[in-house]
């Protein structure tokens, strides 16, 4: 296929969504020469800061994101967030236009958590929780006859637990529907009601699609499972490599082949890239949950425990390069974040922070809710438990205060 060879260096590349993982991947892209456009619908983003150039738009316009591909002259269309009219990605793809990462039928797919799940389902080995889609209160309560409780509810577009909710009885189900209309990154008018899984963790197995010039094929490479513990659906810490038993890795490492080869298999290029794919465990039992098709927030730790972080993984495989996922000791993320709403964050105690541990990435975030991710402590250890403890510290040691207004 002529799509996975390398692509022409210096490739251009356009980015949907500046955030912090977008500002990470697009550092690791412009280490190898790029030309990166960075997108969102709000100005100094964190991927702006360091992007050769910049776009504001509402990139859930059809209009507004065909206009923005069709101004510029670029190899890659590369998505880093679900809030995107997919629908114009596809037809850029269908159309022979700049190639969509990983492809345009991944995106759709993934962005939605009714087609994600609905696919996974029907692949034989992957297992999935009981869920059912729902369009209304009523609905929900008759999917709890199915899924039981308690049960999550969750829009089918959404991130970082917007619009979640977990349920405990049919009498709740109004309450959980409004969250879902309210926290939704883009109104479908549907959400999934989903059995809550008694698991023993949670983990993010980074899955990685990639051109092997030597053997002429697309080789699937797997990180070292990632931990990771949440709050209110969004993650606050996590840690590699997650403790889970060979048969569960293998089990969870045949569902992400499964999944992503199934993705791959439809469209005009063969989903090069690196996947986040989710999972609950229990023993050796593994639910697949969710799956990104980019970096994950959870895959931030790599960028202290392997050779190659999520973002080089990313950016080198979407480049046709070869990808080095092995693990180069234990270590661990913790978040920082906003305590409260402020007009101009000044960040106290970096200092301090670092002397407990290796890394301390500040996004360049405006602080504009309480609980808003602005940063990272990253941390080695001799063992994942001593490196949780120094990230855990670092991220305490830093204060989020209101600062002058320059």
């Amino acid at each position: 296929m002529a799509d996975t060879q390398p692509t022409p260096m210096p490739a251009r590349v356009l980015l949907l969504g500046s955030g912090e993982l977008g500002r990470e991947l697009t550092i690791s892209l412009k280490r190898l020469g790029a030309h990166v456009t960075a997108a969102d619908s709000y100005p100094h983003a964190p991927a702006m800061q360091v992007a050769d150039d910049s776009r504001v738009l509402d990139m859930t316009s059809a209009a507004d994101l065909r206009a923005l591909v069709d101004s510029l002259d670029v190899d890659l269309v590369v998505p880093e967030v679900e809030a995107i009219a997919t629908d114009v990605l596809a037809e850029v793809e269908a159309a022979g236009g700049p190639r969509i990462v990983p492809n345009a039928f991944s995106v759709v797919t993934t962005m939605d958590r009714q087609r994600i799940r609905a696919l996974a389902a029907s692949l034989p080995g992957v297992e999935t929780s009981r869920f059912r889609f729902a369009a209304s209160a009523q609905e929900i309560r008759d999917a709890l006859e199915v899924t039981g409780v308690p049960a999550f509810v969750k829009p089918t577009m959404s991130s970082s637990g917007h619009g979640q909710t977990r349920i405990s009885s049919p009498e709740e189900a109004e309450e959980a529907w409004r969250a879902a209309e309210e926290g939704a990154r883009a109104g479908t008018g549907r959400v999934i009601v989903e059995e809550a899984v008694d698991f023993d963790s949670e983990i993010t197995l980074l899955t990685v699609r990639w051109w092997d010039a030597t053997t002429g094929e697309v080789r699937t490479s797997f990180c070292a499972p990632v931990g990771h513990r949440q709050e209110d659906g969004d993650y606050v810490e996590s840690w590699q490599p997650a403790q889970v038993s060979d048969l569960a890795l293998s089990r969870a490492q045949e569902a992400a082949l499964a999944v992503t080869g199934a993705l791959a298999g439809h469209g005009a290029s063969p989903a090069l890239g690196l996947f986040g794919v989710e999972f609950f465990v229990r023993g050796d039992h593994v639910w697949f949950s969710e799956l990104s098709p980019r970096p994950h927030d959870t895959g931030m730790v790599t960028m202290v425990t392997q050779h190659q972080s999520e973002f080089d993984l990313h950016a080198r495989a979407v480049l046709g390069l070869p990808v080095d996922t092995s693990l180069g000791g234990p270590g661990a993320s913790a978040v920082v974040r906003a305590p409260s709403a402020l007009r101009t964050a000044t960040y106290e105690g970096a200092a301090a922070a670092l002397s407990l541990g290796d890394e301390l990435r500040i996004f360049g975030k405006e602080a504009t809710r309480a609980g808003r991710r602005l940063g990272v402590a990253l941390a080695r250890g001799a063992d994942v438990d001593a490196a949780r403890r120094s990230a855990t510290a670092m991220a305490q040691a830093v204060r989020v205060v209101e600062g002058d207004h320059r």
